[in-house]
């Protein structure tokens, strides 16, 4: 039924297959639909955020999403600013990752905030002494520029390319393309600090607390840098999952050889300011406030030393180790598995830059603050993986994607 809207040369599954893996993915959508008007109409009562917890589930996913999306800006500047062509290959499938990302940050925000329909307050009424303003207005720009990036694929498929206009306007698109991913590398590594930022300019919680350079704490650079490191992770752990689904290699070795060892190199470098900076704030900054490392990883039922060696030790070392060799980079099951420790690395550092940091006792009286999100906040959580999985099926059903497909599965 839909043949003449798949890109030419390439097989897809029948429709009726296709229909029914998007209304099961649609279901899931629709729990989550459910649970945010449940939010909006009710107001957050139904979560089970408190006084401690005013930022919480939904605040990580947000942060998560936004690292993971790091690959789209990171890769976009590798190609159009360094000059690694190989990476045109992939270049597609991190901007519809990144679109995906941040329209989904956009949505849990919106939910968050309680009220939507004064969602707008932030731009006209801004308060400039707050970081989160700037990463409000850097969000909502860099997803501007993910649209325009997104564009132009959506305009080469197979139908829509034969009207002159949308082919010309494409070509037009992609010549100038390396000013939109200048502009998203400016603004993704404005607003990826700040979020760290907001983290370590908190002076009364002795967790995140950094000193730093000028206004900005360490963890506005870390922050940035984990996700530039990381995201690449995120987009070739999907590119392998979509492949193993398809049973299609979609994208060259070289390219995906290439991606890998620059992410290796980085989450290397970042692993090692990350272990500097928690050295100083364990031996220095902690001390200074009265507080020992232990007393961050005890005395609790869930935040243990554990976490520090996830994310550092199995979430970065081991990872970095792997995919800066060549011999680790063209074992498959080390490559699975380093991509996919180094998405769980940077979702651990951003869930304990925003739960742990709430959780721990910053009082003599105080004691440790436990939380677990109610129904309807998981429900939204997974609302936007179900509203990612169903864009990524329709893009690669009827959008060029992968421009390497059709030529690895001859």
């Amino acid at each position: 039924m839909d043949s003449a809207l798949i890109p030419e040369g390439v097989k897809r599954c029948s429709t009726g297959k296709f229909a029914l893996f998007i209304g099961i993915v649609g279901a899931v959508l629709l729990w989550g639909v459910y649970a945010m008007l449940l939010c909006w109409l009710k107001g957050l009562n139904q979560t089970n955020m408190n006084d401690y917890y005013g930022f919480a589930l939904w605040i990580w996913a947000d942060l998560a999403v936004i690292a993971l999306g790091g690959g789209a800006f990171f890769t976009g500047f590798l190609r159009y600013i360094v000059g690694k062509d190989e990476l045109k290959n992939i270049i597609n499938y991190a901007v519809l990752i990144g679109f995906i990302c941040y329209s989904s940050a956009l949505l849990i925000l919106a939910i968050d905030i309680g009220q939507p329909l004064r969602g707008w307050f932030i731009f006209w009424h801004a308060n400039v002494h707050s970081m989160l303003t700037e990463v409000a207005f850097c969000l909502s720009c860099y997803f501007a520029v993910l649209s325009i990036e997104y564009l132009p694929l959506i305009l080469e498929n197979r139908q829509l390319n034969k009207v002159p206009f949308f082919h010309h306007l494409a070509h037009n698109m992609h010549e100038v393309m390396a000013v939109f991913a200048a502009t998203g590398a400016f603004l993704s590594f404005f607003h990826q600090g700040s979020l760290g930022g907001v983290a370590g300019v908190l002076f009364g919680r002795p967790f995140s607390f950094r000193e730093g350079v000028f206004v900005w704490p360490w963890t506005f650079f870390l922050f940035t840098w984990s996700a530039a490191a990381y995201g690449p992770c995120f987009t070739l752990s999907l590119t392998k999952l979509i492949e193993a689904i398809t049973g299609k290699q979609l994208v060259g070795e070289k390219c995906v050889n290439l991606l890998a060892k620059i992410s290796g190199w980085m989450i290397l470098t970042y692993i090692i300011a990350k272990i500097a900076d928690t050295w100083y704030w364990a031996s220095v900054l902690a001390p200074a406030q009265g507080f020992t490392l232990m007393d961050f990883y005890s005395n609790n039922p869930v935040y243990g030393i554990w976490i520090l060696v996830l994310e550092i030790v199995i979430g970065g070392i081991i990872p970095a180790l792997i995919l800066i060799t060549e011999r680790g980079r063209k074992n498959p099951m080390l490559f699975i598995l380093a991509i996919i420790l180094g998405v769980i690395g940077v979702s651990i550092n951003r869930w304990v830059m925003v739960l742990q940091v709430m959780a721990v006792p910053v009082m003599p009286f105080d004691t440790w603050a436990m939380y677990f999100p109610s129904w309807q906040e998981i429900a939204t959580t997974i609302l936007p993986v179900a509203y990612g999985v169903i864009l990524i099926a329709i893009s690669y059903r009827y959008l060029p994607v992968f421009p390497q497909e059709r030529e690895l599965n001859d």
